[in-house]
């Protein structure tokens, strides 16, 4: 994951036909997010009519009438009764007791038999980005869209050019997509240069592949651009050409695409950023989400929930990770915290070692089944940086104290980043570091074995066991490696802890599809992939609850109902323990707490 930091910045180009040199300047200092809420008459609410009660004000909760799944422990834990005073849990446990505990002012909330759990915490994802996904035009494959082939694309496109007249004129022209699949294409490609010319030969255009590391431009755009048959691949980048020919064919790979986002979002109004930004926000609260990550950040991006937190407009807790390689400065003049200012903190930096195993610019040891046009036999993939180059900024990280998410999908990237932290560790010593592996996806038997022993925790990625399983199977892997992706099962095997995300806006942060992908791992053609992989429904309610609160030190605080931890709530009209477990993507959010605030309330 890549080119979705770019949202928090305008971009600038010193050398505009040298399209692999990218500034990130600063765009924004002054953003807000509006809050309302409605006053307070009653004192006893019921899960059906809490949204149109102000409990902001409200410094204690009585919770009782359902399920309250602690979290806390090897195996299922429920409690009776909640009592919340000042934004933490007093206690949690039998309702006797917590009735005693009640005050006068007390407020009671019956959960009507829905089921209450820890707030969920992203583990990875990024956060402003998803505001462009609900802006720009949605190409993204069913259930997320109803994009299935070139045409279908061609008219979504057409069909959102038609009604946003005014997004355009504020991007200079350029008319932009996100989220087609070439896994999901009838036609089992990516679009041409050629075909979005069927669009718009006068406008620019740029549409963004579901993984977020690749695009397709037309030729407009890629005169704007300045590609053209003599320009060069970039360092980390490729542009892919029409067939015997070094004309551009439009499509583009990871490095160049970032070029590409930075012009055609280098004149977007500062209202426009905001209201993706306000977006973003609302669609992971909905999900249940009370901790999210805006990881790969530029110091704009950073500045941006700076200045929201200043404002005392974020209501949920967002951890930033700036770029290892891009923004050193910033990071030596911030540095890190574990403490929140206003829900805001640094919590360290994120590299990205390789791309993705769905677009096949993952880097591997053993070549893809089916190389990429143009590609041989041998074809791995490639990384992003040369070894020494990634050494040089996990030593700096270390010698920081700076906690590292390092984006690595294909083994070999594994092997480089284990090989580097490795070399780090001998220099500064192992302690307690929490980095992360993000994406994980052909992590090896062996590199778990090395993983655990560096202390290091696999992120994984399940979720590409449902979108890209079949793919991975018969296109980019081959049944042995597939059946493998995003190991839990080995992990859990080894008395690892390791957490799961959905890399929103690869794929729209809901967290009971995450929850339902580690349990079943099934895909989009039924099938079971990797059955030995599979964990239990409470196994993948931890990795996005306890162990994901590990993975940002914040274990003391959130992850767990029990006295003394942040009022950090989500309910469920459902216990995902309790029903098939086909279903759990079917459960709902009810309703969403942060600090004993009520934040989200479903079908007020």
């Amino acid at each position: 994951m890549s080119i979705f930091s770019l949202l928090g910045v305008i971009m600038s180009f010193t050398q505009p036909s040298k399209i692999s040199k990218i500034v990130f300047p600063l765009i924004l200092t002054q953003f807000f997010l509006g809050c309302s809420s409605n006053p307070t008459q009653s004192k006893d609410v019921t899960s059906e009519n809490l949204s149109s009660q102000n409990i902001s004000s409200q410094n204690s909760l009585f919770i009782y009438g359902g399920p309250i799944l602690t979290m806390q422990g090897a195996s299922p834990h429920y409690v009776e009764a909640l009592v919340v005073e000042d934004g933490r849990i007093k206690f949690a446990g039998d309702l006797n007791q917590a009735e005693k505990l009640k005050q006068k002012n007390t407020l009671s909330v019956d959960l009507k038999n829905q089921t209450m759990l820890p707030g969920f915490i992203d583990a990875h994802s990024h956060l402003n980005s998803v505001g462009l996904q609900q802006t720009v035009a949605n190409l993204y494959p069913e259930p997320d869209g109803h994009v299935s082939d070139i045409p279908s694309l061609i008219q979504a496109v057409k069909d959102w050019q038609a009604k946003n007249p005014e997004f355009i004129k504020a991007t200079s022209g350029w008319i932009i997509g996100n989220g087609y699949d070439d896994a999901q294409l009838n036609e089992k490609r990516h679009p041409t240069a050629n075909e979005l010319d069927l669009i718009s030969t006068t406008n620019p255009i740029i549409i963004l592949h579901q993984s977020g590391h690749l695009a397709t431009v037309n030729h407009k755009a890629l005169e704007l651009l300045n590609i053209n048959k003599n320009t060069p691949n970039p360092e980390g980048g490729i542009i892919r050409r029409v067939k015997g020919s070094q004309e551009p064919n439009g499509v583009l790979e990871e490095s160049v695409v970032f070029s590409a986002m930075g012009a055609a979002f280098s004149k977007v109004p500062p209202e426009i950023m905001q209201n993706m930004a306000k977006t973003a926000l609302q669609t992971y609260v909905k999900n249940g989400y009370t901790t999210v990550q805006e990881g790969r950040a530029d110091h704009g991006t950073s500045e941006l929930w700076r200045s929201f937190a200043a404002m005392n407009q974020l209501n949920i807790d967002v951890v930033v990770y700036p770029d290892a390689m891009n923004e050193k400065d910033y990071m030596l003049k911030n540095g890190t915290s574990l403490e929140y200012q206003n829900h805001f903190r640094i919590g360290g930096v994120k590299i990205s070692l390789d791309g993705s195993p769905q677009g096949k610019t993952a880097w591997l040891t053993k070549p893809y089944l089916v190389p990429p046009e143009g590609k041989d036999k041998n074809y791995r993939g490639y990384p992003a940086y040369s070894q020494q180059t990634v050494q040089d900024a996990i030593n700096l990280a270390f010698e920081h104290h700076w906690q590292i998410l390092a984006h690595a999908n294909g083994d070999a990237a594994i092997d480089q980043y284990l090989d580097t932290i490795a070399v780090a560790t001998k220099k500064y010593g192992l302690k307690d570091r929490r980095n992360v592996i993000i994406h994980a996806q052909t992590m090896r038997e062996d590199q778990l074995d090395r993983a655990k022993e560096l202390g290091l925790i696999p992120s994984f990625f399940s979720l590409h066991t449902y979108y890209w399983g079949d793919w991975h199977k018969h296109e980019t892997l081959g049944p042995e490696r597939a059946n493998r992706i995003s190991p839990t099962g080995s992990a859990l095997r080894r008395g690892m802890i390791f957490t799961e995300h959905h890399d929103a806006p690869v794929i729209p942060p809901r967290n009971m599809m995450v929850i339902d992908a580690t349990v079943n791992r099934v895909t989009r053609s039924g099938e079971v992939l990797g059955e030995d992989q599979k964990v239990s429904p409470y196994v993948a309610l931890k990795s996005v609850t306890d162990w994901a609160a590990y993975q940002y030190f914040e274990d003391k605080n959130k992850g767990t109902l029990e006295a003394g931890k942040l009022a950090d709530f989500v309910v469920l009209d459902h216990d995902p323990l309790k029903v098939p477990t086909n279903q759990l993507k079917n459960i709902n959010i009810v309703s969403v707490y942060k600090e004993g605030k009520l934040i989200y309330q479903a079908n007020p």
